[in-house]
């Protein structure tokens, strides 16, 4: 974002929505130490489905793999803090999660279809109705996410899980969520009509083909 003010006035943003819904990211039905052993019919899944389960306020989305496996984007502080991978591997807990989002590091990572959804129902590719968008082919969107496991910058506006799925699984990378919270914001600040808030930043996995 080259813009000074746009970049000044996003990063506002940012910490008013996470400030506002401190607890967005947790399921609305589970602890954090709940045991996450939920039964789901994964026979109903295909390989390159996208999967979102309700958080509190917000959606969260993932690309199924197959064989129980689901990519997703998830801020993590640890990343910032260490390599280890039996440490980063572990299911990312709330507070680790909100700090990484203050911190703005995340990863593509796998995990199974429980631990994605902790505990929460599993809804399979709602956005292909709700945007109104072609999907690529399912295998064609698997290897996408598959190609951009690994770390990343976050942004809960400008590259978020949503972005990250809607550009496996439609080659374009949005996010109706964070879309409407900037509306949202626009609104309260009186902005100008033809003042845009978009950004015209390269998201991580543009630049990967």
């Amino acid at each position: 974002m080259k813009n000074p003010m746009l970049e000044a006035l996003s990063l506002l943003l940012e910490k008013l929505l996470l400030i506002s819904n401190f607890k967005l990211f947790s399921s609305g039905a589970q602890s954090e130490n709940k045991a996450r052993n939920s039964f789901y019919e994964i026979s109903r899944f295909l390989r390159g489905d996208v999967l979102e389960v309700p958080r509190t306020h917000l959606t969260h989305y993932g690309i199924y793999l197959g064989d129980n496996r689901v990519a997703h984007m998830m801020p993590d502080i640890l990343l910032a803090l260490t390599d280890d991978k039996r440490l980063t591997q572990k299911v990312v807990s709330n507070k680790r999660l909100i700090l990484g989002v203050i911190g703005r590091v995340a990863s593509v990572r796998v995990d199974t279809v429980e631990d994605f959804a902790y505990g929460a129902d599993i809804l399979v590719n709602h956005l292909d109705k709700s945007l109104k968008r072609k999907a690529l082919l399912n295998e064609e969107v698997a290897q996408r996410a598959e190609k951009l496991l690994g770390l990343t910058s976050y942004s809960l506006l400008w590259n978020n899980c949503e972005h990250f799925v809607t550009y496996c699984r439609f080659g374009t990378p949005i996010s109706p969520q964070a879309d409407k919270h900037v509306e949202e914001y626009r609104v309260l600040l009186h902005e100008k009509p033809h003042l845009s808030l978009t950004t015209t930043s390269v998201f991580p996995w543009r630049r990967r083909g």
